[in-house]
């Protein structure tokens, strides 16, 4: 069973750096794909970015130009560089990985952060 352990969150304020790292408990490069997820209070989950096998990134609109999904593939690692972090950015961050599409994958615990002046 793959277990998934996200670091780095805190209490930030707007315009300021975050680095998470999710660390996996075995080798990411058997993984089809990984990703980050954002969960704001009061709702959904959703998708941040994710990184697929073949090094294939993607980020939805909101985060172009400020986030970048990074991996260390020798020390089993994914990041999420979090630069110039805004207030909508505050929540549960949340890193997930897939062996196949046909299947959720693996879900971290969450890390929090919380912008605020």
């Amino acid at each position: 069973q793959v277990q998934l352990v996200e670091t780095g969150g805190g209490l930030v304020r707007p315009g300021e750096s975050l680095r998470l790292s999710c660390a996996a408990s075995r080798r990411i490069s058997s993984f089809i794909s990984m990703g980050w997820y954002h969960q704001a209070p009061g709702k959904e989950r959703e998708l941040v970015g994710s990184i697929d096998s073949r090094d294939t990134r993607n980020r939805v609109d909101s985060v172009k130009g400020r986030f970048t999904i990074l991996r260390d593939v020798g020390a089993n690692k994914l990041f999420l560089q979090m630069n110039n972090i805004q207030p909508e950015d505050t929540g549960v961050y949340y890193c997930n990985a897939k062996l196949d599409y046909s299947r959720p994958g693996a879900w971290g615990q969450g890390t929090q952060v919380t912008v605020s002046a």
